[in-house]
């Protein structure tokens, strides 16, 4: 090891009042580095979460229309043959009145073709009573909260009244009378929305349900693994501008859309919080480089006459200032190391905190509204990881750089005559 590192090392870790000095510097750092994971990998892992459950409820993209598709066999085997394309399946959606025992509730209602569904979409993944096997014409599943709120159970019936109906009784003396389907499957996706407010059935049920005919209201689509959503959405879009003109019947305004497309201004917002919360942490890293040029200033001027000691015995001025320079390195890389070690540590009991914060507070309930998730992710992007290491290590290597120039431009005959 060169003399001056190994002065540098030294200095910085000797016992007494400097110590302590570059303990404090160390923490600052390492406080700085924590807070910077813990904020940017949240934020990664809501945007990561969202991004999961729409692929696992979504598909990776879709394809809609501006009205019905009619013909979607023919659709689906448009897109299937599209390099990329694992599979596709046609849904219809709405929103219906679900009643049981009087006791009325509004969800959302998707209908799913259950000879495809199971290609595009993991639903077994989140089935937690019943089987999506047993779903057919007569049944319907319930998000788990929705089932909670209804005091609904696996067997139970429960009946559906959908706009259509009430168009068709309006005006007529008729007793309107809703579809009674049996409850065969719970689901909870871990998503506070979804968990609430949402109904399950088979498409050909959904189609009698709104009067569809044959018609869907779109195609979900599950791309194969390593392969990038908007790029396959190109391809499709491409087919779909050539090829679906010549169905019968025509469908206007036939498009695909990512799932990050569809999502695009919730996504944005999202990116934004990430990006003025990392702004705002970067100035803990920028205080904690004060500090650290702050002790490396007092060094110096403590330590004058033993750098003109060190020049007169033929010390460079590249030397001196390297010695100071890694000083500020060394407090960098000791003060992130810790504080990725720090910030993990946080991560993984991050939720136990949480718990223990909503506890005292009362706030489950507020958080589980506003954030849609029961748990707090988390997802550490390498690129975030990245970006905090080498910004924590560049700015307490320039909190040095003052010193060392200040240290390397010091005159022998003037440092060995200072007090």
């Amino acid at each position: 090891m060169p003399w001056y590192l190994y002065l540098a090392l030294k200095q910085l870790f000797s016992s007494g009042q400097r110590l302590f000095f570059t303990v404090i510097s160390t923490v600052s750092v390492a406080l700085g580095v924590m807070l910077l994971i813990v904020v940017m990998s949240v934020m990664g892992g809501f945007r990561y979460e969202i991004r999961q459950k729409i692929v696992d409820t979504q598909g990776d993209l879709q394809v809609r229309a501006s009205g019905f598709i009619q013909d979607s066999k023919a659709v689906e085997k448009l897109i299937n043959t599209v390099p990329g394309v694992e599979a596709s399946s046609s849904f219809a959606q709405g929103v219906v009145m679900l009643e049981k025992d009087q006791k009325p509730s509004f969800p959302s209602i998707q209908g799913l073709d259950m000879r495809s569904v199971g290609k595009v979409i993991p639903l077994n993944r989140y089935i937690i009573q019943g089987s999506l096997q047993d779903l057919d014409d007569d049944a319907v599943i319930l998000s788990s909260q929705l089932a909670l709120s209804l005091g609904a159970r696996v067997g139970d019936l429960v009946q559906i009244y959908t706009p259509l109906m009430l168009e068709v009784a309006k005006g007529q003396d008729e007793v309107l009378l809703p579809t009674e389907l049996k409850v065969i499957g719970i689901f909870e996706i871990g998503h506070q929305q979804l968990d609430s407010s949402t109904v399950i059935v088979t498409l050909r049920r959904m189609q009698q349900l709104y009067g569809l005919g044959q018609g869907v209201h779109g195609i979900n689509v599950r791309i194969s693994p390593n392969q990038d959503a908007d790029q396959v959405t190109q391809r499709i879009n491409d087919v779909l501008e050539k090829e679906a003109p010549k169905l019968v019947p025509y469908t206007p305004g036939l498009r695909a859309r990512s799932w990050s497309e569809l999502n695009q201004e919730f996504l944005w917002v999202l990116q934004l919080e990430k990006n003025i919360m990392t702004v705002i942490l970067l100035a803990v890293v920028i205080v904690a480089a004060f500090l650290t040029m702050s002790l490396l200033l007092v060094l110096v001027l403590k330590k004058t006459r033993e750098i003109g000691l060190l020049n007169a015995l033929g010390a460079t001025r590249r030397q001196i200032a390297l010695c100071f320079c890694f000083q500020g390195v060394s407090i960098g890389i000791v003060g992130t190391i810790f504080g990725l070690v720090l910030g993990f540590t946080f991560l993984h009991f991050r939720n136990d905190v949480v718990l223990l914060i909503t506890r005292f507070t009362g706030s489950q309930a507020v958080l589980e509204r506003f954030y849609q998730f029961s748990e707090m992710p988390a997802h550490t992007a390498f690129s975030d990881l990245v970006i905090i290491v080498v910004s924590a290590i560049v700015l307490s290597t320039l909190a040095g750089l003052i010193p060392a120039f200040i240290a390397a431009r010091l005159k022998p005959v003037e440092a060995l005559r200072n007090e």
